[in-house]
Parts: C-alpha cells; sequence; structure tokens
C-alpha cells in the first residue's frame, strides 16, 4: 500500500471504506533496472572510466515505455522509493547487486501540468546534492553566475522555497554556493565581500586557471571549467554544466562518494518530435553525465539511436546510444539489461489477469475485506486488456453508482471515453486518423494502414508505430496491432474531442480499409498463391463488410479461392459491436455465416451445420453464384446425415445450373448413387468427372467397396498427385488418406508409412471426416491384433457428434474385418446389425454386405446393391483379404 487514494476516498461518505493507492507488482521491470544500475556501477568503478571523455558511447540510460494508463509513474516513484531505502522496496523485488554503494535517487517531473523547466531541471539536480554537505565549488561558481545574469535581484534561496526544492532537499544549497564562492576568492586573495563581486570573481579565476596558478590547482584539472566561466551565462550555456556536476562527483572523498540515479518521469510532455528544443537540452545533461544514471519513463521509445535525428540533437546515432536501439528482452532480465549496450528499451507491459484482480480487490476494502465483488472484479478484469488506468477508471465508476444502488457486473461492460483523450493528448492530427483508421483492423503493416488511412505519404503512419499502444508480432501477417483496448475504446466509446470522427467519416474508412485488403491480396494472387494472406485479409474484411453494410466486392472471389483448398480455417468475426436487430440483412451478412459455418463444420454436428445454410440459401441476400456455394454445401451435409432425397435435390440444382460447383455437383450425384448401391451408375457418372470432380477419388471410392483394394489404391495416388500439382492442399490430404484406408487392409507395413504421409499432409488443415477416416485406417492396419476396443467406440461417438453416417459405417466394416480374422462369428453378427440399422433409409446397405462377405456367411436377404462385377466376385476377394491376415498373424481356426 503506497497510501490512500484521495479521489475514491472523496467520492464516498462511507466512513469504514478503506480507499488504498494500490501498488501491483512491476518485478520483471524493476529487475531490469536493477540489472542495468548494476552494469552501470561496474562500468565507472572500472580504471579506464574517464569523466572527461566526451566521446565514448553513453550507456547511462534506462526507458521504461507504455501507453498512457499503464502505471509509468507509479512504477517511476516506486524506484525511487526502493532505491531511497530497503524498507521502500517490495519485497518479491529482492536484493539488488550494489550493497555497499551509496545510491541517490532523484525524481523530476516533466509533466506539462508541473511546470518543470530546464533550469528546474538543472537545480533539482544540484539541491539534491547539496544533501552531500559540502560545495561543490566548480559547478557551484557557474551556477551562481548564470543565477546573477538571468534573474537580477532575485533571491535564489527564495525561489528554491517557492519551488518546493528547499522544503524537499534542505536549504543548505544557497550556504553551499556562497561557500564556493568563499573559498575561491580566499584562494585568489580577492578582497571584499565576494557575494557582490561575482563577475570579478570568476574573471580571475579564468586568469588564473589561464596561468595554470598553484593556488587553484585543484580546479584546474577540470580541463573545461575556464571555457564555461567566459561562455555566455544563458540558457545554452546551462545545458553544458552538468559536466562540472559530473566533475565533481569524482573529485568527493570516499566516505562521500554516490551515484545519483535521476528519474524523468512523463518524458513524452518534453516536446513534440517537431520541436526538440528541450529534449536536446535534457539529452545533453545525460551525456555529460555519464557517471550518473537516468531513468526515463514515458509512452515513446527513446529515438536518440536514430542516426535520421543527426542535427536536432547534439549525440545520435546506434554507435552514440548502443543500448537504445532494441528492447530489452525480459528473459533473463539481467543479461539484457545487465549487458553493455543492450536492452536499454523497456516496454511497461499489461497487468496480468491475476494482478488486475489483485489491484481490484485491495483499491476498495472493508473491514479487511474487498468492496468490489470477485465477479465484478471478473468482468473489470476482462474489459481491461490489463490497463492499470482502465481499471482505475472502473473504480471511480464502482463508487459512482453505489451512491444509488449497489454495482452489477453488467454496468462494468463500459468503454471510457478518458481513455481516447489520453491516447489522443500528443499525437499530431494526421497521427490522429491514421490511429483511427487502423482502430478498423485486426493488424496492418505500413503499406496497408497508408491506404486505409487514404494518405499519400507514410510518414505519420511511421510515427504512430512507434508509440507503445501499437504492438509488434514479426511472424503475423501483418507485423502491427493496437493495444486491444486502446482500440475497443477507439471504436466504441463516446469521442469528445474536437476531431472526433461522424459516422460517415467511420464509414468512408471502412471502404478505404476493405478496398486496401482487397488490393494486397489481389496482389499477393496475380504473384502467386498466398494461403495465410487470404485468409486474414478475408477475417479482417468480411466484418468491414458486415459492420458497414458495405458491397462484397472483392469478398465474392476470395471466398471461392478460399473453398477451392478444402483447408477450412476459422473465419467467424467477433460479433457485431452495438446492439444487433437479428438475422442476416446484407449480403455481407449471409457471405460471413456461410463461410463460418464451412469452417465450423469441421467442429459441429452436421445437423448444426445443415440449418445454418439453410438460413443462409432461404435469405437469397447472396449473389447467384455464392448462393449456388450454400446450396452445394449444403447438399453434402444432407448426405453425411444420411438424407439422401434432399441431398440429391441440391446437387442436382447446382449441377443443373453449370457455374463453378458444378463438376463437384456431378460428383455429389456420383456419391450418392455410390451410397444406394447403384455402381454402375456411379462410375459412369465418375468417368466424366474429369480433374474438377476428382474423378479418381470417386473411382476409388467405387472401387474398395468391391474388395479391389490395389486398383483403389491406385487411383487414390493419381487424385493425391493431381491434387499437388493443383496446389489443392485439402484434396490431397484426403485422397492419401484414402488409400492408406485401402492398403491397411491388404499390406500393413505399408500402410504404416502411407498413414504417416497422411499425417503429415493433414498437419495444419482442419478436415474432420478425413481425420476419422485416418483413425479408422490405423485400425483397419491393426486388426486381428488390437488388444481392445476402446478406440474403436471412441471413434464411433466421434463420428455420432460429427453426423458424419459414412465414417460410422467405415469403421463397422473394419472391426468386422478385425472380428472376422479372429473367428468371433458373433461380434460380426452384432456389427452386422448396427450396419443394417444404418441403412434404415435405403443408403449404405452394401455395407451391410461386405460384412457378412468377410465373415463368410450367406445374406440373410438379397443384396439391393448393383455391383459392378458378378456378386460372389465381390466376396470372394473379401474372404481372401481375411485370410491374408489370418496367415500373416499365423492364426488357425478350427
Amino acid at each position: 500500500m503506497a497510501g490512500r487514494d484521495l479521489r475514491a476516498l472523496f467520492s464516498t461518505n462511507d466512513r469504514a471504506l478503506q480507499a488504498g493507492e494500490a501498488f501491483t507488482n512491476r518485478e520483471l521491470q524493476w529487475e531490469l533496472t536493477a540489472a542495468a544500475l548494476t552494469a552501470h556501477l561496474r562500468h565507472t568503478a572500472a580504471p579506464g572510466f574517464d569523466i572527461e571523455d566526451l566521446e565514448t558511447p553513453r550507456d547511462n540510460v534506462l526507458v521504461l515505455h507504455g501507453v498512457g494508463g499503464i502505471g509509468k509513474t507509479t512504477l517511476s516513484r516506486k524506484i525511487e522509493a526502493a532505491l531511497a531505502g530497503t524498507e521502500h522496496r517490495p519485497a518479491q523485488w529482492g536484493e539488488p547487486g550494489w550493497a555497499g554503494e551509496r545510491i541517490l535517487p532523484v525524481r523530476i517531473d516533466l509533466a506539462r501540468s508541473a511546470g518543470t523547466s530546464f533550469e528546474d531541471l538543472v537545480l533539482t539536480i544540484r539541491a539534491a546534492l547539496s544533501t552531500l554537505s559540502r560545495p561543490l565549488p566548480a559547478f557551484d561558481l557557474v551556477l551562481r553566475r548564470y543565477w546573477e545574469h538571468q534573474h537580477p535581484g532575485e533571491s535564489l534561496e527564495e525561489y528554491l522555497r517557492r519551488g518546493g526544492l528547499a522544503g524537499r532537499f534542505g536549504k543548505a544549497l544557497p550556504q553551499q554556493l556562497q561557500s564556493a564562492m568563499g573559498d575561491v576568492a580566499q584562494a585568489l586573495l580577492l578582497p571584499g565581500t565576494v557575494g557582490a563581486a561575482v563577475g570579478q570573481l570568476t574573471g580571475a579565476l579564468v586568469r588564473a586557471l589561464r596561468e595554470r596558478r598553484q593556488t587553484v590547482r585543484a580546479l584546474a584539472r577540470c580541463a573545461r571549467l575556464a571555457d564555461l566561466l567566459e561562455a555566455e551565462p544563458d540558457l545554452e550555456a546551462l545545458s553544458f554544466y552538468p559536466h562540472l556536476l559530473a566533475w565533481e562527483l569524482t573529485q568527493l572523498p570516499a566516505d562521500k562518494k554516490v551515484t545519483p540515479v535521476i528519474l524523468l518521469d512523463t518524458f513524452e510532455d518534453v516536446g513534440d518530435r517537431t520541436h526538440r528544443d528541450l529534449e536536446r537540452l535534457i539529452q545533453r545533461v545525460v551525456w555529460l553525465m555519464p557517471n550518473a544514471f537516468f531513468v526515463v519513463t514515458g509512452r515513446s521509445r527513446l529515438q536518440w539511436a536514430d542516426p535520421a535525428l543527426q542535427g536536432q540533437l547534439d549525440y545520435t546515432g546506434p554507435t552514440a546510444w548502443p543500448g537504445l536501439t532494441a528492447p530489452a528482452s525480459p528473459i533473463p532480465a539481467q543479461q539484457a539489461a545487465g549487458a553493455p549496450g543492450r536492452g536499454r528499451q523497456v516496454l511497461v507491459g499489461d497487468f496480468s489477469p491475476e494482478d488486475c484482480d489483485d489491484y481490484l480487490a485491495r483499491r476498495l476494502s472493508r473491514d479487511g475485506q474487498p468492496l468490489i465483488s470477485s465477479e465484478i472484479r471478473q468482468v473489470i478484469t476482462d474489459r481491461s486488456h490489463g490497463l492499470p488506468l482502465y481499471l482505475d477508471l472502473s473504480v471511480l465508476r464502482f463508487l459512482e453508482i453505489r451512491r444509488t444502488r449497489e454495482p452489477a457486473p453488467a454496468d462494468f461492460d463500459h468503454d471510457f471515453g478518458a481513455l481516447i483523450a489520453r491516447t489522443l493528448s500528443d499525437l499530431t492530427p494526421d497521427e490522429r486518423h491514421v490511429l483511427r483508421s487502423v482502430s478498423l483492423l485486426d493488424a496492418f503493416d505500413l503499406t496497408l494502414a497508408t491506404t486505409a488511412a487514404g494518405l499519400t505519404h507514410q510518414a505519420p503512419v511511421q510515427r504512430l508505430i512507434e508509440r507503445p499502444f501499437v504492438r509488434e508480432n514479426p511472424f503475423g501477417v501483418w507485423p502491427y496491432h493496437l493495444h486491444g483496448l486502446i482500440r475497443s475504446t477507439i471504436r466504441s466509446a463516446d469521442d469528445a474531442t474536437d476531431d472526433r470522427w461522424t459516422d460517415g467519416d467511420w464509414a468512408r474508412a471502412a471502404e478505404r480499409a476493405l478496398a486496401a485488403l482487397g488490393a494486397q491480396w489481389t496482389t499477393a494472387q496475380d504473384s502467386g498463391r498466398n494461403r495465410l494472406l487470404l485468409v486474414g485479409c478475408l477475417r479482417q474484411g468480411l466484418p468491414l463488410a458486415r459492420d458497414f453494410h458495405l458491397p462484397l466486392g472483392w469478398l465474392a472471389e476470395a471466398a471461392w479461392a478460399y473453398v477451392s483448398d478444402s483447408v477450412w480455417e476459422p473465419l467467424a468475426p467477433p460479433t457485431r459491436p452495438g446492439p444487433t436487430v437479428g438475422g442476416l440483412e446484407t449480403p455481407a451478412d449471409a457471405l460471413v455465416e456461410l463461410l463460418a459455418a464451412l469452417a465450423r463444420r469441421q467442429h459441429e454436428h452436421r445437423s448444426t451445420t445443415a440449418a445454418r445454410l439453410t438460413t443462409v440459401t432461404d435469405s437469397r441476400l447472396l449473389p447467384a453464384d455464392l448462393h449456388e456455394m450454400g446450396i452445394y454445401y449444403l447438399a453434402k451435409a444432407h448426405r453425411d446425415l444420411g438424407d439422401s432425397a434432399a441431398s440429391r435435390q441440391g446437387m442436382q440444382t447446382v449441377a443443373a445450373g453449370g457455374g463453378r460447383l458444378a463438376p463437384a455437383a456431378r460428383r455429389g450425384l456420383a456419391h450418392l448413387a455410390r451410397l444406394a448401391g447403384d455402381f454402375p451408375t456411379a462410375h459412369a457418372t465418375a468417368r466424366t468427372l474429369g480433374w474438377a470432380g476428382r474423378q479418381h477419388r470417386v473411382e476409388g471410392d467405387i472401387y474398395w467397396p468391391h474388395g479391389d483394394m490395389h486398383r483403389a489404391a491406385t487411383a487414390y495416388a493419381t487424385a493425391r498427385d493431381q491434387a499437388e500439382q493443383h496446389g489443392v492442399a485439402g484434396e490431397r490430404a484426403t485422397s492419401q488418406t484414402h488409400r492408406a484406408l485401402v492398403l491397411a487392409f491388404t499390406d500393413p507395413d505399408t500402410a504404416d508409412d502411407e498413414i504417416h504421409l497422411a499425417e503429415q499432409l493433414l498437419t495444419g488443415l482442419d478436415l474432420r471426416a478425413t481425420t476419422l477416416t485416418l483413425k479408422i485406417a490405423a485400425l483397419a492396419r491393426d486388426a486381428g491384433t488390437l488388444p481392445g476396443l476402446e478406440v474403436a467406440r471412441v471413434l464411433r461417438a466421434e463420428s455420432r457428434d460429427a453426423g458424419i453416417t459414412a465414417a460410422e459405417a467405415v469403421l463397422d466394416v473394419v472391426l468386422a474385418f478385425h472380428h472376422a480374422v479372429l473367428g468371433d462369428h458373433d461380434k460380426i453378427r452384432a456389427t452386422a446389425g448396427r450396419l443394417r440399422n444404418l441403412a434404415r433409409n435405403g443408403d449404405y446397405a452394401y455395407y451391410a454386405d461386405i460384412a457378412h462377405f468377410i465373415a463368410g456367411q450367406p445374406l440373410p436377404q438379397p443384396s439391393t446393391a448393383r455391383w459392378l462385377e458378378p456378386e460372389d466376385t465381390v466376396r470372394g476377394r473379401w474372404e481372401t483379404l481375411v485370410a491374408e491376415r489370418r496367415h500373416r498373424l499365423g492364426i488357425r481356426l478350427p
């Protein structure tokens, strides 16, 4: 507990309420700070360290940056307190590695509201060093000269008192300055009151230094003192005086040695990135005090290592500031921040969910118990994305609601407009425009953001992506994305800023963003296939078209590209923001639901898929070709569910339309004929399909029920190779899986290799039916040696959960094969009974026939199947497969 939260305390009449200013663990940031400070102390203690060396690269600054409201100021204060004394350091932060070293923390608030000038910054550092109880004559002389020149007649003592420095560090500084002047006057044997003769004193000292008199030999060791005494005592000269402070620190006796740690907070208020006058002065202080350590907290990374700033700042580039060229690596912390020249830009990240809950539980309490219930804390935590400012605003909202009633979890599904103001406060107009534009996107790159914002130049985007609320994932399709809470707030909260967008502005931005995504996908399509980009463009483009009622445009062609590979990555976008009327209203609504249903069918029962696709097709919102896509996949769902009549009607409609899916629909009709046992019709249709209708895979599906496994395997191999030539990953994996299944009946060793290949081809694909088939193939490979049937029971449950009747039928055929190899006729009869039950509507009846063929048993009634060959030939092949497996396993039945 760092203190009392006065805002919360004065927001309620409940005197029993405990409003604590909670500090939540920032252990990683402390570890990085401690490691960097330890490395700094080692560096300054090394024999080769020279305070007069103005060319050596600097590594004496650590930057803690993050979005507004992330808790940087609180962290800065806590680091200051922890450095001041162990009693203020959280126990979990551990012991630092500088035992015996004297550390002097000096925190300076650079916020505009604090009104800190550069002059105040220099005086604060010197006032903090006044606690050493001794003058620092080289610096004190030039400071006195500066003060009398810039503030004639104004008492330094009164100035320090008004600014709070006297109360913070004591009143010794004016006396120390006066003492320094007296000592120098005495050394120079000057008469009179030196306090009124600073000009005379400094003139005499300069002459003595130039003449190298023995009386000033101590100050003569400071090589640049005379030059600074002669320089015009203005603000520019003041920025060089800290060099004298650094030199004086090296002259201290051993018992007075100290390392200042200067914490510069709210660095974003130093100035914008166009006018860097104050930043230039502050950077000069950091460079000229290499024995001091600086901890900078602000919203943005320091750009000092950027060579492009040459001329705006004195010291720029990666050679000058090696530690500012890359962010810190969090693991291991000591190796990252502790190594010279590495890891000195540290992102202050979001709170973990556990830290959020802990923060909320401790902020408000009564009788030692959290005032905010766990249910409300959970809602706030989920909404906050770990941003402490959101937690703080939610606490105040809790107290506001509590004045009139008991707060409920639903009260905190809430956005705060204040977050927008905090985020936009230090952005240029162009950066604000880009920020709002990219809030429409899940992720973006430089080109996408520029086009989406409607700009002709990339500079505002480049500046924006350097802000801490823009996160980077170098492995994504697009590398940049907004902090989750910042994005959702900009999209949905009431915007009270002067340049807030109208609904028309948002709609035009959405049009630009959708067009920009389409341009990227179209360019990639022209230059070669890029599945990741296609899926990414669909995931971003679909919600834009849906939420802003935009025409489909390129999304229609992209939808066809999506289904062509049969990969089925999830596409479902988030629910529409704001209240929904219900139902499908626009073509974009229908396309979103169509593609989401196709992707989800790998994880839902086919009846759910059928219901969703029925809603799409009944809406009649899609253009004709996409409407046929819905009809086709609805027909496939009906076939999987065993509703052949409905499936046949849909397939006939699509085939008659002659569109893109007509070959696939004719393939569907061939499958339906096969399921009905009409193999001649299925075979005749298959021979007309060609590659577009997947002819060879359909032929393999026809051959293997006949027991003609080698012919089926050859057909599947041809289908696989064609799919590879056409770059259709899903079809390639499916054909290979079916090849593995049929070879599993004939040659387990070969099948083992084929199964492994199918597993590799299925990696990264989401094909539920094919995955089930592959697991069934493994059972067929092990038929006759299965230790138990638990795997089969699991597969049956998965098939029923998916609503895929064909998978369950094939599973029972494999089980019949296993039981026949072992001669277990009772189990074969039970399996045949299940297959007859599946064939109640007339389809799949030949699977029960195959079970009897496998067992060498007569059919209970004549077969309804029309085989391509005599029934005895088919029976003989299945009986041979059983006999060969028994022979392979050495099984002899009585």
